[in-house]
């Protein structure tokens, strides 16, 4: 398998300079000028976005290369951000640190995904916003971005779960044209969620 940091030492933006059209539309939910956790974010276009916005944003990623290429993408947009080198299997989320937290296509194991999620509702302070879109279960069978494997395919019901003690605002499993860079490109499953942390 194609290691992240293979995937984008490719020329270009392998998921393209844009950011994820969920977060284009619904990321005015987050507090203004916030301080904002971007989980998975690899080459930074979402990270970038919301700096463009007002956002004081860390953009977090396994990957150095994707996160060089975010700060490269920040430049050339002319905004800063902040980058993390980490995995998610051994980084802690500060309990009652962030006022927003997106994860855009950030698939993840079900039992690691269920410890991050609990992270999340740990590290939003009072009133955060959580944002994610995922690929939905039914993905498996469109062949147009994402993994193969049922594990790293949450469903709103499991995302229900995992994040019980925020009050979820939009959670939805539906079809979509996702189009972002060489990697989604077509028709597709996604899970939507936009959730709040209790004042």
């Amino acid at each position: 398998m194609i290691s992240w940091d293979e995937r984008y030492s490719a020329s270009g933006y392998f998921y393209g300079t844009e950011p994820n059209e969920f977060l284009l539309e619904r990321c005015s939910v987050i507090p203004p000028s916030a301080e904002v956790l971007c989980l998975g974010e690899g080459e930074g276009r979402n990270a970038v976005f919301l700096a463009g916005r007002g956002y004081r944003v860390v953009a977090l990623d396994q990957s150095r290369v994707g996160l060089d290429k975010a700060q490269q993408l920040a430049a050339a947009k002319g905004v800063k951000i902040a980058t993390l080198e980490a995995n998610l299997e051994h980084y802690r989320i500060e309990p009652d640190r962030w006022d927003g937290i997106v994860s855009i296509w950030c698939h993840l194991p079900r039992s690691l995904r269920a410890s991050v999620h609990a992270q999340v509702l740990a590290g939003l302070a009072p009133g955060g916003i959580f944002l994610l879109e995922s690929y939905a279960p039914a993905q498996i069978t469109y062949g147009t971005g994402g993994p193969k494997e049922l594990d790293l395919l949450p469903s709103v019901a499991d995302l229900r779960q995992e994040l019980e003690g925020l009050d979820l605002v939009h959670a939805v499993e539906r079809e979509r044209a996702v189009h972002e860079g060489r990697g989604h490109t077509g028709l597709s499953a996604v899970v939507q969620i936009i959730a709040c942390k209790r004042r």
